[in-house]
C-alpha cells in the first residue's frame, strides 16, 4: 500500500505525536510505503518519505491555506490511500482527533461570562475552521473516518447527519502503558517534595479555560485549612492571578509518568475534549480519574471503580465528594480499568481501517 499521512506539524518527540509515530513506525514495519505532508517537523521516522508543504499568512489563513497547499501536492502522485490528522479538503479517511470545532465553540459560549458570548466564534478563523470541517466530513470528500470517543461520534451523527455512520470508526487513544508504570511513589513523591500522608490531586495539561485549571485553583483556595491535601499542576500555561499554597506548580515535563506516581487521583474538568490523553495516562498508572461528561475519555470511566464523572465542570461541592471518595479508600491503591488502554491497538485497528479503504 502506498500511503500519504497528512499531519501539518509533526514532531518524533511530542507526547501527542506518539500516535503517529507508532503508526509510522508500524506502516513501515508491514512494509507499505509511507508518505508524510507537513509543515514542519522534527526528527525523522525510518522509512518514510517527508514532504515540505510551507504556508504563510495570518493565523486564521494558515489552515485553509495548509489544506489547500497539501491538496495540490498531492496531484503530483497516486496514492492507494491518503489519511488526513488534519482538517483538509479531500481525503481517503479523516481521523478527527481534535472533534468538531463547532462544538468547541458552543462550550466556549455556554461557560464564557454572559458578556463574553456573542464574541466567541468571531472572526476569519473560526469561519475558516468550520468551512474546512464542512469539507471534511462531506461523504463526496471523504470514505472513512476515525473517532476517538462515542462522543464525537454522536456529534458528527448531529452536525453532519449526511454523513454515513457506518462509514465511522471509533478507535480509542491508546499509551505505552509500560511507560506510566516506570516510576514509584516513593521516588515520585520525594522529587515534589511531598510527605506520605498528603493527598494529591494532579492537573497535567495546558489550554487554562479549555482544560478546566481554574475551577480547580478555586478549589484548592477553599481547602487552604487543609494541610494534607495538595494538588500538582503540569501545565506551560502562565498562571493568572494568586496561586494557591497548596498548589506545586511543576512547568512542563518530559517525564510526566513522575507527576502520575507521585499523585492519588488525575482531576481533570475540561469543557470540551475529544479524548484527552491525560486520562488514559493516568488510568496506566492506576489512578482513579475525575473528569467531565464533555471529554469523551469520560466513557473509559466506571464510577467508583476507577474514577467519577461530573456533569459540570463548575460543581466543585461534588468534585469535593468525589475527592473525599477516593481519600477514604486511601492513596496510592492501584485502580483497575475496563477498556484497553494499549497504544499497539489503536494502531492495528487504524492500520486495519486504512487497509479497508485501500482495497475500496
Amino acid at each position: 500500500m502506498k500511503l500519504a499521512l497528512i499531519r501539518r506539524q509533526y514532531s518524533a518527540t511530542g507526547g501527542a505525536e506518539l500516535y503517529v509515530q507508532r503508526l509510522l513506525g508500524a506502516l513501515a514495519a508491514a512494509g507499505h510505503e509511507t508518505h508524510l505532508f507537513a509543515e514542519k517537523w522534527q526528527g525523522q521516522a525510518e522509512g518514510v518519505k517527508f514532504h515540505s508543504v510551507s504556508v504563510e499568512g495570518a493565523r486564521a489563513e494558515k489552515p485553509l491555506r495548509f489544506a489547500e497547499a497539501v491538496n495540490a501536492a498531492l496531484q503530483h502522485e497516486r496514492f492507494d490511500c491518503v489519511f488526513s490528522l488534519e482538517r483538509t479538503l479531500k481525503q481517503d479517511v479523516y481521523r478527527a482527533g481534535d472533534g468538531l470545532h463547532r462544538v468547541w465553540l458552543e462550550r466556549r459560549r455556554q461557560f464564557a461570562p454572559w458578556w463574553k458570548r456573542p464574541l466567541v466564534g468571531l472572526g476569519a478563523f473560526h469561519r475558516n475552521m468550520m468551512a474546512l470541517e464542512a469539507q471534511a466530513f462531506d461523504p463526496a470528500n471523504t470514505q472513512r473516518v476515525i473517532v476517538n470517543s462515542e462522543m464525537v461520534r454522536g456529534e458528527i451523527a448531529q452536525h453532519f447527519p449526511d454523513f454515513p455512520q457506518e462509514r465511522v470508526h471509533t478507535i480509542r487513544n491508546g499509551v505505552d502503558v509500560k511507560r506510566f508504570k516506570s516510576v514509584t511513589r516513593e521516588d515520585a513523591r520525594r522529587r515534589f517534595g511531598l510527605e506520605e500522608k498528603d493527598f494529591v490531586l494532579v492537573f497535567v495539561g495546558s489550554g487554562w479555560e479549555r482544560k478546566g485549571l481554574p475551577w480547580l485553583l478555586k478549589f484548592m483556595s477553599g481547602h487552604g485549612d487543609d494541610p494534607h491535601l495538595k494538588l500538582l499542576v503540569v501545565t506551560r500555561d502562565r498562571m493568572r492571578g494568586r496561586v494557591p499554597q497548596n498548589v506545586i506548580l511543576t512547568g512542563p515535563m518530559s517525564d510526566v509518568e513522575a507527576a502520575y506516581a507521585a499523585a492519588d487521583v488525575l482531576t481533570f474538568l475540561p469543557i470540551y475534549e475529544p479524548c484527552s490523553n491525560v486520562v488514559s495516562e493516568a488510568l496506566a498508572t492506576g489512578i482513579p480519574v475525575i473528569t467531565t461528561s464533555y471529554n469523551g475519555a469520560s466513557e473509559l470511566i466506571d464510577s467508583g471503580v476507577n474514577g467519577h464523572v461530573l456533569d459540570d465542570p463548575t460543581d466543585l461541592a461534588t468534585l469535593g465528594m468525589c475527592i473525599n471518595h477516593w481519600r477514604a479508600r486511601g492513596g496510592g491503591n492501584s485502580v483497575k480499568t475496563r477498556l484497553p488502554l494499549d497504544l499497539e491497538l489503536n494502531v492495528e485497528l487504524t492500520l486495519q481501517v486504512l487497509e479497508k479503504t485501500a482495497r475500496g
